[in-house]
């Protein structure tokens, strides 16, 4: 690319970046599926504006034609306004019209709401009032119809996303995932969550609904339904990431080359399973296979529903285990690798593809825990952060893991021996779950650590902490002053760690040592778990001001003071670094008791910011700028605190040019060469600090 053209792709970036994108979004899905459900659940919470176009209501509450919902659209896009195409879209010739309403500005989606057949019928048949009035018993009929004429869409016609839904799980997941969509936000292109891009169309079930006149085959037809259905996956897309739950990604332990025999293999998997998520809250086990006709993991789901395993701690997936997150959009911090007993490379399957994808590295790092292996056994191997499976996946660590061997061709075989088969591999699945926990305790370790200051850290204070500073631990259920009581939801005291700020702020003069700065209204301390290279909070001196809920008219004066105060720190840094660049701001739902002020700078260069929590705690709506804070209770007299829940989850995205990224060490390396300008937004009202140098470049 020449000069030029460099030149004229960045501009268009950045006036991308500066007006956001609108997007179009095509439903695809059979009546019943749920789409108009999901357009009322993003619209009702979503900060972007959003319009619904549905041909049963776009002629004033009547049925209209394709070309007026066409219409409709081009003049929604004209205001800047994003839309949801609300048809049933089944097959490519209905949706290529909407597809061409794309542009450089303009990026087209498809949601394809692909649940069962039987689910879809039931739900036509028992509404009433439906827009399109297909209700009732001719429901089941044309449900039946257009799903034998699905055509499941393609990025060829010219997607830029495709979200595949196909169970609640996964609808909820993607309404998530539009609902928290800034005006500016982007979300990665490609194909997310479909298992299988050829699968055949889903089978209708008019057959269970019509008399049956030959028992066999009718018990045939089942049969084949079931053996359908068995193959089908059942995955969470992040919900993972939703929560940034810790999750184990494992392969069937000696079902492929050592032989082991599936039924055996899957009744231990599920026994040692339904043990593991007895004992172990906040965690996540998912069975991996490459293969869409596994036939380990049809065994195991349905053993697993029998056992009534919570499907949301235990689910089956079909994927590379080495790509979960990049081609699947599962996120997995701990993998397992079906290893020989040298634990070196190569061989086939799955220890050929981790060791492979992981590098030179993980097999350096295993001779450092291990030199062999034995049956039965596991080693627990910390990936290095150099590892592409550690960059690219956000994989942390493999764990090693060797079963029984069945095959004569292969070292240690049992001869058919499965007494002893099974308890071997009883204690790999054991072991290798007991791995699972201990990474999760070391984890847990990390990230909680003891109070803050030399007063606190002697306390022995129980409960889930998070760094100070992070200020992410939802505070809903905290009690605060009488005031956040009543405007309904705090009843939970501060545990004795979150009341750190509050004694330091209270009697300050016992705290001399850790105050950079004693007001009279307020104090200034530095975090001790910086987010940046300049990181510190104003505390209010106030009593029952415990965080923004509790924040009233009468105390503009003083978040003035504390703005101020803040102001005159940041531009003292930039004073000594006009590099730099500042916010100021609170948080939403404060894990600290007493109400501070956040003084930041924007290069989030720090050791400490290690989650997705961290990230979003300071780049989402969850924080919110000390100027729109004053400006807010100046007009209304309060704060208005929308739903915050899905804020902390939401995709890891730069903060200048909004790029998104799979985890903390990818985006942490692409903010460090970042040089898109900030997002309009900011630029206004002071929201960023900047030396006037850089402010006069901004302009």
């Amino acid at each position: 690319m020449d000069v030029e053209s460099q030149r004229t792709a960045e501009v268009g970036r950045e006036e991308r970046n500066r007006n956001g994108l609108c997007l179009v979004v095509i439903l695809v899905g059979a009546p019943g599926s749920g789409k108009s459900t999901f357009c009322e659940a993003v619209i009702k919470s979503a900060s972007r504006p959003w319009v619904r176009i549905c041909q049963d209501i776009i002629r004033n509450g009547k049925g209209g034609t394709k070309a007026q919902c066409i219409n409709n659209a081009i003049n929604a896009l004209k205001e800047r306004k994003n839309v949801f195409i609300d048809r049933c879209n089944l097959d490519r010739e209905q949706r290529s019209e909407f597809v061409k309403l794309g542009g450089p500005q303009i990026e087209v989606h498809a949601v394809v709401l692909d649940l069962p057949a039987k689910t879809c019928i039931s739900r036509s048949i028992k509404r009433t009032g439906h827009e399109g009035h297909l209700q009732g018993g001719k429901a089941a009929q044309v449900v039946n119809r257009m799903l034998q004429k699905k055509e499941l869409p393609k990025l060829s016609e010219g997607f830029s996303r495709i979200t595949v839904c196909q169970n609640e799980i996964d609808v909820q997941t993607a309404v998530n995932t539009y609902s928290v969509l800034g005006p500016f936000d982007s979300l990665p292109s490609g194909s997310f969550g479909q298992r299988n891009s050829e699968a055949k169309i889903q089978l209708g079930i008019m057959k269970f609904l019509k008399k049956v006149e030959d028992p066999t085959s009718a018990e045939l037809d089942k049969n084949k339904i079931e053996d359908s259905l068995s193959t089908e996956t059942t995955r969470e897309r992040d919900p993972s990431c939703i929560h940034d739950v810790p999750t184990l990604a494992f392969p069937s332990i000696s079902t492929a080359d050592f032989q082991f025999n599936y039924e055996m293999a899957a009744d231990i998997i599920v026994e040692k399973v339904e043990e593991f998520v007895n004992k172990i809250d906040n965690a996540r086990l998912v069975l991996v296979d490459l293969s869409h006709g596994s036939k380990i993991l049809s065994l195991t789901k349905v053993k697993a529903e029998k056992k009534n395993i919570n499907s949301n701690r235990f689910f089956t997936f079909v994927g590379d285990i080495t790509r979960l997150y990049s081609c699947g959009g599962l996120h997995c911090n701990v993998i397992a690798n079906a290893a020989n007993w040298r634990l070196k490379p190569g061989g086939g399957g799955v220890n050929a593809a981790i060791f492979g994808a992981a590098g030179p590295v993980l097999e350096a790092a295993t001779k450092e825990r291990a030199k062999s292996l034995n049956p039965g056994k596991t080693v627990v191997v910390p990936l290095p952060t150099t590892s592409p499976l550690f960059v690219r996946e956000g994989i942390t660590h493999v764990i090693h893991v060797l079963g029984p061997n069945m095959n004569p061709q292969r070292p240690n075989c049992l001869n058919n021996d499965y007494i002893k088969g099974c308890e071997i591999l009883r204690e790999a699945y054991t072991s290798l779950f007991e791995g699972f926990a201990s990474i999760m305790k070391a984890d847990h370790k990390n990230k909680g650590g003891e109070s803050v200051y030399d007063s606190e850290r002697t306390k022995k204070n129980k409960g889930n902490k998070d760094e100070f500073g992070s200020d992410v631990v939802d505070n809903r259920n905290k009690k605060g002053s009488s005031r956040a009581q009543a405007d309904g939801g705090m009843v939970k005291p501060w545990s004795s760690w979150a009341q750190a700020l509050y004694k330091i702020a209270m009697n300050p003069e016992k705290h001399k040592n850790d105050l950079i700065e004693i007001l009279e209204d307020a104090v200034v301390v530095n975090d001790i778990y910086p987010k940046a290279q300049r990181h510190l909070l104003v505390l209010a001196r106030s009593e029952g001001l415990d965080c923004l809920m509790d924040v009233r008219e009468e105390h503009i004066q003083l978040l003035r003071t504390m703005h101020a105060i803040g102001l005159k720190w940041a531009e003292k840094f930039l004073h000594d670094d006009p590099s730099l660049a500042f916010r100021l701001g609170y948080h939403l739902a404060p894990s600290m008791r007493q109400l501070h002020l956040h003084v930041i700078s924007q290069d989030f260069n720090s050791n400490h910011l290690k989650n997705k929590k961290h990230w979003n705690s300071f780049n989402s709506a969850f924080f919110r700028d000390s100027v729109d804070v004053i400006d807010e209770i100046s007009k209304y007299g309060k704060l208005s605190l929308k739903d915050y829940d899905k804020l902390l989850s939401m995709e890891l995205r730069c903060h200048r040019c909004r790029s998104a990224h799979p985890n903390i060490p990818r985006l942490k390396s692409h903010i460090s060469n970042c040089r898109a300008p900030f997002p309009a937004p900011l630029l206004e009202s002071g929201r960023l600090v900047v030396a006037q140098s850089q402010a006069a470049i901004d302009s």
